[in-house]
């Protein structure tokens, strides 16, 4: 009876060894790995840090104890770049509710929007310009940048402010200038109807978009739907034409 006892006790042992790794594999699969100590108030102060290595930072804006992670991109255009934006693959669905793009959604490597909340503050503690960087499913890769870029505050819609555009994908974000954040729950566009309805998911429409980053990643570029709803910058490849990969950074100027 003590051996059979003892061999229960055993394989219970080993049962419950076996739960905690299989746990601490999922942990680790799913895991966000912080770089570096900070908090640091955005991706540039982690390079003036010494941080060179891309990858998720945390940070803390000016003037707030608001803590969030993103993607740091130390690689690209001499580095300091701040993720706000990111399709990649379709892993993350971008038709979401007002709530929800306030606070940000996605995987901090994959897709991911970072949040208007987040936006606002980190846009108020300096002056910051605006990158966005596009590729079709062809590998071309192509950029338009905006000198100046912030939000305005929650009760003002997150409404955008651009500067000027310079690059080689053709301007398809100054119409969106001066407008307010749409999303399905809340419409605050110009157009009769709800346009983040149409082109599911929320951006800053006007009547309705000449880009959205926040629509359908549709797979292999041209797409045939009812409405125009793809991840589409219309100056490059037009309106009807699913991007590979996009992604929208900022940095101080």
């Amino acid at each position: 009876m003590p051996k059979q006892r003892q061999l229960l006790r055993t394989l219970a042992l080993q049962r419950t060894a076996h739960l905690l790794d299989t746990l601490l594999l999922k942990l680790t699969q799913f895991c966000v790995c912080v770089l570096g100590s900070g908090p640091w108030r955005d991706c540039q102060h982690v390079l003036d840090s010494g941080e060179t290595t891309s990858g998720i930072y945390l940070i803390r804006p000016a003037n707030t104890n608001r803590l969030l992670q993103a993607w740091c991109e130390q690689s690209h255009e001499q580095g300091g770049w701040t993720v706000i934006q990111r399709r990649q693959d379709g892993s993350v669905n971008f038709f979401r509710t007002w709530e929800q793009y306030k606070q940000g959604f996605g995987n901090l490597n994959g897709e991911y929007w970072l949040g208007l909340e987040h936006l606002y503050w980190l846009s108020k503690q300096s002056k910051y310009k605006l990158r966005v960087a596009l590729e079709d499913w062809q590998g071309r890769q192509v950029f338009a940048e905006y000198d100046s870029f912030h939000l305005e505050p929650e009760s003002d819609w997150y409404r955008l402010r651009l500067g000027q555009y310079q690059g080689n994908a053709g301007d398809s974000f100054s119409w969106h200038n001066n407008k307010a954040f749409t999303t399905l729950d809340r419409d605050k566009d110009s157009y009769t109807g709800n346009c983040a309805h149409y082109q599911k998911g929320g951006w800053w429409y006007h009547m309705c978009a000449h880009s959205n980053l926040n629509g359908v990643w549709y797979r292999g570029g041209h797409y045939r739907s009812r409405f125009q709803d793809g991840v589409y910058w219309a100056e490059f490849h037009g309106g009807s034409y699913s991007l590979k990969k996009v992604s929208m950074m900022i940095k101080p100027t």
